[in-house]
């Protein structure tokens, strides 16, 4: 998309500068570049839409069929053999979780066009010209970039938290014992004393943050776990 942008926007410019465009044409410089980010904007507006669909399917079905794998191994080794099947509860867990993808990542598609648009606007209107305004372009795709592996990792654990204590819970298991992570930048004090307590499968714990009730990984930059707390088992 990138590359696209730049490319068209590049030549849209090159026949439509300001200093080139004569009193009197039919079409000015920005209502030129205007057209042009319409028609990219709607082409690639369509793709994200489709893309999204397509990965969210993927990204829902991974992170259920990893959970489940992982709980099987842990009860094997503790002599348990359980074959999960796609229950009500967890279907609804696995549709909230695409549903939250398919937002997402149409999202990032449309921030990202609505900040090149921005920016190609106020290149037009302050007289830069496009060596200036590429490198603002490349500048802005980096900053998607980091927002879309931000997403991504934050998904992936939230995901994961979700559907696990979904298949936990329809194992009976009500409770679990926080594990903190140390392998975030910036851990959160709260968190770090809050490892090793037992907290309700259903209900999550409340730091005090702002995010409310959470599972563990559930928390923006959260990279927590959990320990389930077998009733029966200590």
């Amino acid at each position: 998309m990138h590359k696209d942008i730049v490319r068209e926007i590049s030549a849209a410019w090159k026949r439509n500068t300001p200093e080139t465009v004569l009193f009197g044409s039919d079409e000015t410089s920005t209502a030129a570049l205007q057209r042009v980010f319409n028609l990219l904007a709607r082409k690639w507006l369509k793709r994200f839409d489709t893309l999204s669909d397509n990965l969210a399917d993927y990204f829902a079905q991974a992170i259920k069929d990893r959970c489940d794998t992982t709980l099987q191994a842990s009860l094997r080794r503790g002599g348990f053999s359980v074959k999960f099947k796609m229950t009500d509860t967890m279907r609804d867990a696995y549709n909230a979780v695409r549903a939250e993808n398919v937002g997402l990542i149409r999202s990032i598609g449309e921030q990202h066009l609505s900040n090149v648009e921005t920016l190609v606007m106020q290149s037009v209107s302050t007289g830069r010209d496009l060596k200036t305004l590429t490198a603002q372009l490349q500048k802005q795709t980096g900053i998607t970039k980091r927002r879309a592996a931000h997403i991504a990792m934050h998904q992936n654990n939230m995901a994961t938290a979700t559907m696990r204590s979904v298949r936990e819970r329809e194992l009976g298991v009500t409770e679990g014992i926080w594990m903190h992570s140390g392998g975030g930048r910036e851990p959160r004090a709260s968190h770090k004393a809050f490892s090793g307590k037992r907290f309700k499968l259903a209900e999550g714990h409340d730091f005090g943050d702002g995010f409310g009730h959470v599972l563990p990984g559930q928390a923006i930059n959260c990279h927590c776990t959990w320990r389930a707390v077998i009733p029966g088992f200590t």
